[in-house]
């Protein structure tokens, strides 16, 4: 008998998975929060170079004298032909006018003070600190030590929910993130001077973004394994809409409060509830079991059981626990962790693969995420567009991962990203610049960008969790989501530095970083109505599967549940000799 056998006489989705469930995704609300806070409280508002000290957005200076000091395109192109003509007329200024030259004997001078559009910002961290221009650098580098804390975090608390369990993880990372917050509202402070202010308000991001891996990661986990098999997509698709919906939540308050450091600190406040959610999540009885604390599994089970009005069989129980205890004992010649990752061909693969597709998908989804904002000219409305087409993706891949399976809609998702991205550059190169006809299309790609980058990067997240084994699902987990900070990190990059060469560059890339993730994912089997794996030996089982071709299905090995020796030399050397008869087959 395995788990999800046992776990179907006492209900796999009754009234008490459907209660934890619901607390699992309120915890979703909070992530990205935390993250797309920067979207707003660093928001680079239209800027240009400040011409005298007396000048600021209150006095309207004439539109001939301002022009005076803007570069012309003939100047731009002579001397700053790396940035593109908008970037050089908004951070330099023309002093040909005034008869001088700077050191390089150049009419162009790089502008040290800048005047910003308050219409929709009162206050924001690039203003405060001027990371605009030639000081990019400072909000570049501190949303790459913040994606760097995401990497991080992914494979610590990854690696430790697996060993210490899921929700004492899920405790402490709440805890970091609330302290984190109030850091990075009350630590920069003009007293301080910018460089120690800097420094405190990146390291209060960095331990926010581990934090934030800690939740989203383990509280995904929880949900997947606290369900039976037939309602895993429902879990994995249900959460995300809640992530979506803490986007939303998060567009009131930046609507609300204009200023960076108050909009910091009412987030901070309204992390201090979710402290409370470690008394209402109960630990995944599917990792107790796997890791052999029965009693403790025993009394959740009971739990579900009496919550849901289903009797508990305590004979099954004790089947399961015989069982269990001869696949530990037969495993731990193996062991587990990230050397189990390594020793298996196939979960190697797998592995390899997934971290690559994780990637792709976050180097896309924050790539086009984080640029939201600049669809349409007000920023609010972009970001709740955002939102909304985040939610009508989710929608759809709910509706069709249960008749495509996970392959083939992750592959439709990713190549629709692909064909969209690339659609790009005929709209640029072929159609009047800066006309109507062509900023309706750009929205309209944007959009649709949006939509897949939504729907794989939701499809990804379920494939791998249903490809690596519960023993060491959070570390397998964990790994693909350090790698896929690096993704995200070039996104950053990417973002802030190759639209000053060209607006539309970033997306070309992605496009193409999408269609070698298509060629490289028809290696993994289809994990469509079958059982999570609990081993590497299961996953060995599954198998890979070529392109167009069909997975091996999962088979369970029979254990004997005989009262002999588990842990005996002979006993042993047969549990080996019968895995390797069956992986031959």
């Amino acid at each position: 008998m395995q788990f999800d056998d046992f776990y179907q006489t006492i209900g796999t989705f009754g009234r008490y998975q459907k209660m934890k469930y619901f607390f699992i995704c309120l915890t979703y609300l909070l992530p990205p929060i935390m993250v797309y806070t920067w979207t707003f409280t660093a928001a680079i508002p239209s800027f240009r170079c400040q011409i005298s000290p007396d000048d600021n957005f209150d006095i309207e200076i004439p539109k001939q004298i301002l022009e005076r000091y803007v570069p012309t395109e003939s100047q731009c192109r002579q001397y700053k032909s790396k940035i593109s003509l908008k970037e050089c007329q908004r951070c330099y200024q023309n002093i040909n006018k005034t008869y001088r030259y700077n050191e390089n004997n150049e009419p162009l001078k790089a502008c040290t003070s800048f005047v910003f559009d308050r219409t929709y910002y009162e206050s924001t961290l690039v203003e405060e600190w001027s990371m605009v221009c030639n000081r990019l650098s400072f909000k570049t580098l501190s949303q790459t030590i913040f994606f760097s804390g995401y990497m991080i975090g992914s494979l610590v608390f990854g690696i430790l929910s697996d060993r210490f369990g899921r929700r004492p993880i899920l405790g402490i990372s709440f805890f970091i993130i609330t302290l984190a917050s109030f850091l990075c509202a009350y630590g920069p402070q003009e007293d301080l001077g910018f460089d120690i202010s800097y420094a405190l308000f990146v390291f209060g991001r960095f331990l926010l973004a581990c934090a934030s891996r800690g939740v989203a990661l383990t509280a995904f986990v929880i949900g997947v394994e606290i369900v039976g098999p037939a309602q895993r997509v429902f879990s994995g698709i249900v959460i995300e809409y809640f992530f979506a919906l803490g986007e939303l939540i998060l567009l009131v308050f930046a609507y609300m409060f204009r200023t960076w450091r108050l909009l910091h600190a009412t987030l901070a406040v309204l992390s201090i509830p979710f402290l409370f959610f470690y008394f209402l999540i109960p630990e995944s009885p599917r990792w107790l079991i796997s890791k052999g604390y029965y009693d403790e599994a025993e009394k959740i089970l009971c739990q579900i059981a009496k919550t849901n009005k289903t009797e508990f069989d305590s004979i099954a129980y004790q089947r399961l626990k015989t069982e269990e205890k001869k696949r530990k004992a037969f495993n731990s010649v193996k062991g587990y962790g990230c050397m189990a990752l390594i020793r298996s061909k196939v979960m190697l693969i797998i592995a390899m693969n997934m971290s690559f597709q994780w990637f792709v998908q976050n180097l896309v989804f924050y790539g086009i995420s984080q640029n939201t904002g600049t669809w349409l000219q007000n920023p609010y409305i972009s970001f709740a567009a955002g939102a909304f087409v985040e939610i009508i993706a989710y929608g759809i891949v709910h509706l069709v991962l249960y008749r495509w399976g996970r392959k083939i809609t992750y592959c439709s998702f990713v190549m629709g990203f692909a064909t969209s991205a690339l659609l790009v550059v005929p709209i640029q190169m072929l159609m009047i610049k800066g006309s109507r006809g062509q900023y309706v299309l750009m929205f309209i790609v944007n959009t649709i960008l949006k939509f897949f980058a939504s729907g794989s990067y939701a499809i990804i997240y379920i494939y791998a969790n249903e490809l690596f084994p519960t023993q060491v699902r959070n570390t397998g987990i964990g790994i693909c989501s350090m790698i896929a900070r690096m993704g995200a990190i070039v996104g950053t990059l990417s973002t802030d530095f190759l639209t000053r060469v060209w607006l539309y560059f970033p997306i070309v890339v992605f496009g193409v970083a999408s269609t070698i993730a298509v060629i490289f994912i028809t290696i993994c089997p289809e994990t469509l109505n079958k059982p999570l794996p609990q081993t590497v030996d299961d996953v060995e089982i599954m198998g890979l599967a070529f392109p167009l071709g069909k997975s091996k299905p999962l088979t369970r090995v029979k254990v004997d549940v005989s009262d002999d020796d588990d842990d005996s030399d002979e006993n042993i050397s047969l549990k080996q000799q019968s895995k390797h008869d069956i992986a031959s087959l």
